[in-house]
C-alpha cells in the first residue's frame, strides 16, 4: 500500500533533517557567531567580508580616550599579517612562520593552549615570496583551522589545541606555500595556494571539516575539467552582457602547455553568500612576470570567481587584467553588499584590485556595473571599457610593447598595487568603503627566464618610488607619501576623501557603528578616523609596524579593539629579511620594495605583539 503523499513528504523531511546537521551545523553556527558583535569569528567579521562591527561603545566622540588595556608578545619576528579571532570570549592569534597558534583567556590574559606545527624551515622559507606571513585562522564546528606555510592544512580542537587532522595541500619543493586565511562553509573548509613567482598553477580547494578529505579542487587555468567550468553554463562579461565562456576558455589563451606553470595563485581571501550558495575570490598574476614569454590573455589569471560552495562549479568569472604585464595580482578581497547602482538594486560584489581600479559587479550574474580608479595617479590604463570589460592600456606603459630588456619607467601603480592584500571595510551607515592603500609608481624591466621546478620564475627587475601625484585628481604635486587611507563610493566609483600617509597603509581596517574606522600604519600607529569626514581622532604607537588587520569585539560588556603589530610583508621585507644593505644596487631587492621603503627602518623595528585597547572604566 502506498503511503499518502503528505506522510511521505513528512517522512522525507524528517530524514533530510536527520541527515543535514553534519552539513549545515558548522555553517549555521558560524553565521550565528558572526551575527553577535561580541565575536570576531572570521577574517572579515562576517561571510560577506564587510569588516563592519555593530558595536558603538567606542564612538567618534569618545575614541580620543582610548587606552591600551593589555598586550601579548608572540615571540616571533617577521611580518604579522591577519588579525585575532574572538569566539565565545576566547581570543585566538597566530604568528608568521613557524605558525604558532595561541588561545588566550581574556580575563587573565593567560595562554589556555598553544600549538606550533613541525615544519622544515630549510625547504619552506626559501620559497616564500614577500616574507613568511600568515593571514589568519578560521573557526567552525568547534575547530580552529590553520593554514601552515608548508601548505599543510591543520584542524585543531578549539578547546584543547590538539590536532584533529591535517592534510597536505601542495608541495613546497615545487615552490608551493600557503599564506591565506581559510574559510569554513557548511561542512567544508576552503583554502588556496601560493607560489605564482615559482610557476605554481593556482587553485581553490575544499576539504571536509571532519576528516580532511578533499571534496573538490578548482584550478585557475587549464581545461574545463580542471577549472570546473561548464562551457555553456559558466558565464563572463563580454560585448556588454553576460555570455557563456565557451569550451576550454582558459587553454585557448595560452601558448602550448604554458598554462601548466601559469600562476593565477589564490593566496587572498574568500567570501560567501549563503542565500546564493556561492563563494567569491580572486586569482593572482600569471607566470612569468615577463609578458613577452606568455602571449594571449592568460585566462583565468587576474580574475574574480563565483563558485558553487558544494561542488566548486563556476557560476561566472571575470578577468580584470587580461595578459597582465605589471604583476597586478588579483587576489584582493571581495566584499558582498546590496546596493542601488544606476537606479536599480543589485546584490553586488565589490573588489579593489592591485591594478588601481575598483570594481562593482552583480554577484548573481557577473554583470559589470562600475569600474573606476580609486587612486587617480594610476596611468597604465586610461579606463575600463564597460562593454568589453577590458582596461584600455596606454602604450607608453606597456612592458610587452616596449619589449624585453627595456626599462619601462613611471608605471603607476607599482607592482604591489594601489592596494595590496590588506582588506577594506564597509560601513552601512555611510555606504562607503575604506581602503588601506599604496601610492607608488615603478620602473619595470622584463627579461627572459626559464622554468625550473622549485626555482624563482619571475623574469623582471623592478624599482619603486612615490607617485608624486594627488590621489583625488592624479595631477603631479611633488608629494612623497607612499600611502593613503581612502573612502570610496562603490555605487558611483567616486573617491569621497583620502588621507595621505608617509608609508603604505598595509593594515586591514574595521568600520564600526560608532562612526569610527580603525587602521594601522607601517610606522606602528593604530589610528581612528571619522567615518564620514576622515578626520583623525586618535593614534597610538604600538611596539612595531602594523601590517595586521584591526578587529573589534566585546568582552564582559566592554568593547575592545585589537591589532597585531610586527613589521614585515612585502612593504617591510627589507627590514624583515635583512635585505636593506644601504647600497644603491639594493633598491631592486625584495622584488623592488627595498628602495622605496628604505627610510622605514628609522621609524620601527622587528617584533610581534598583540595590543588590545578599550575605553577607561568610569
Amino acid at each position: 500500500m502506498k503511503k499518502p503523499l503528505k506522510s511521505w513528504l513528512l517522512a522525507s523531511s524528517v530524514a533530510a533533517l536527520l541527515a543535514a546537521p553534519a552539513v549545515s551545523t558548522a555553517n549555521s553556527d558560524l553565521e550565528k557567531l558572526t551575527q553577535n558583535p561580541a565575536n570576531w569569528a572570521s577574517w572579515g567579521g562576517d561571510y560577506a567580508g564587510t569588516r563592519y562591527s555593530k558595536l558603538s561603545e567606542i564612538n567618534a566622540t569618545n575614541v580620543k580616550n582610548l587606552q591600551p588595556a593589555w598586550s601579548f608578545s608572540t615571540g616571533v619576528l617577521r611580518g604579522h599579517e591577519g588579525g585575532p579571532l574572538v569566539v565565545n570570549d576566547v581570543l585566538y592569534i597566530h604568528t608568521p612562520f613557524p605558525n604558532t597558534v595561541y588561545a588566550i583567556d581574556q580575563k587573565t590574559q593567560s595562554v589556555i593552549w598553544e600549538f606550533t606545527p613541525t615544519q622544515d624551515a630549510d625547504v619552506t622559507i626559501p620559497v616564500m615570496c614577500c616574507d613568511t606571513v600568515n593571514r589568519g585562522l578560521a573557526y567552525g564546528d568547534g575547530k580552529i583551522f590553520l593554514q601552515q606555510s608548508d601548505t599543510v592544512l591543520t584542524a585543531l580542537d578549539a578547546k584543547t589545541g590538539k590536532r584533529v587532522w591535517s592534510v597536505q595541500n601542495g608541495d613546497p619543493k615545487l615552490g608551493m606555500t600557503n599564506t591565506s586565511a581559510p574559510l569554513v562553509v557548511k561542512d567544508k573548509v576552503l583554502t588556496g595556494i601560493s607560489g605564482g613567482e615559482f610557476g605554481v598553477r593556482g587553485f581553490l580547494a575544499a576539504y571536509n571539516i571532519n576528516t580532511g578529505e578533499l571534496a573538490w579542487k578548482g584550478y585557475s587555468m587549464g581545461p574545463d575539467k580542471d577549472t570546473l567550468i561548464d562551457a555553456k553554463k559558466t558565464t563572463t562579461w563580454k560585448d556588454g552582457k553576460v555570455a557563456p565562456v565557451g569550451e576550454n576558455s582558459s587553454i585557448s589563451t595560452w601558448q602550448g602547455d604554458q598554462w601548466k606553470i601559469g600562476g593565477g595563485t589564490t593566496w587572498g581571501w574568500t567570501s560567501y553568500d549563503p542565500k546564493l550558495n556561492l563563494i567569491y575570490y580572486g586569482s593572482g598574476n600569471p607566470s612569468t612576470w615577463n609578458p613577452v614569454q606568455r602571449p594571449g590573455d592568460n585566462k583565468w589569471s587576474m580574475s574574480l570567481w563565483a563558485r558553487d560552495a558544494d561542488t566548486g562549479a563556476v557560476k561566472w568569472v571575470y578577468q580584470m587584467t587580461p595578459h597582465d604585464e605589471w604583476d597586478f595580482d588579483g587576489i584582493n578581497e571581495t566584499v558582498l553588499v546590496d546596493q542601488e547602482v544606476k537606479g536599480q538594486m543589485h546584490k553586488t560584489i565589490v573588489h579593489f584590485d592591485r591594478n588601481g581600479f575598483g570594481y562593482t559587479l552583480d554577484r548573481e550574474t557577473g554583470e559589470l556595473l562600475v569600474a573606476e580608479k580609486f587612486d587617480k595617479s594610476v596611468n597604465w590604463a586610461t579606463h575600463v571599457d564597460m562593454k568589453t570589460g577590458r582596461p584600455q592600456v596606454v602604450s607608453k606603459y606597456s612592458t610587452e610593447q616596449n619589449g624585453e630588456d627595456v626599462n619601462t619607467q613611471g608605471v603607476c601603480p607599482a607592482a604591489l598595487g594601489s592596494k595590496n592584500q590588506q582588506p577594506v571595510s564597509y560601513s552601512p551607515q555611510t555606504g562607503l568603503f575604506y581602503i588601506s592603500g599604496n601610492h607608488l609608481c615603478m620602473d619595470y624591466e622584463p627579461f627572459e627566464v626559464s622554468y625550473t621546478a622549485g626555482q624563482p620564475y619571475v623574469g623582471a627587475t623592478l624599482t619603486m618610488m612615490p607617485a608624486g601625484a594627488d590621489v583625488m585628481t592624479g595631477k603631479p604635486d611633488g608629494t612623497t607619501n607612499l600611502g593613503q587611507f581612502t573612502a570610496y563610493d562603490a555605487k558611483t566609483g567616486k573617491i569621497v576623501w583620502s588621507n595621505k600617509e608617509q608609508f603604505s597603509v598595509w593594515s586591514g581596517s574595521v568600520a564600526t557603528a560608532g562612526g569610527v574606522v580603525f587602521y594601522g600604519t607601517l610606522e606602528g600607529y593604530l589610528k581612528a578616523v571619522d567615518a564620514k569626514t576622515g578626520k583623525e581622532l586618535y593614534k597610538f604607537k604600538t611596539p612595531s609596524g602594523i601590517i595586521g588587520n584591526v578587529n573589534t569585539w566585546e568582552y564582559n560588556g566592554k568593547q575592545y579593539v585589537g591589532v597585531l603589530s610586527g613589521i614585515g610583508g612585502w612593504a617591510g621585507i627589507g627590514i624583515a629579511a635583512g635585505l636593506d644593505t644601504g647600497e644603491a644596487n639594493s633598491n631592486s631587492e625584495g622584488l623592488g620594495a627595498v628602495g622605496a621603503y628604505r627610510s622605514l627602518s628609522s621609524f620601527t623595528k622587528l617584533g610581534g605583539t598583540l595590543t588590545v585597547f578599550t575605553l577607561p572604566s568610569n
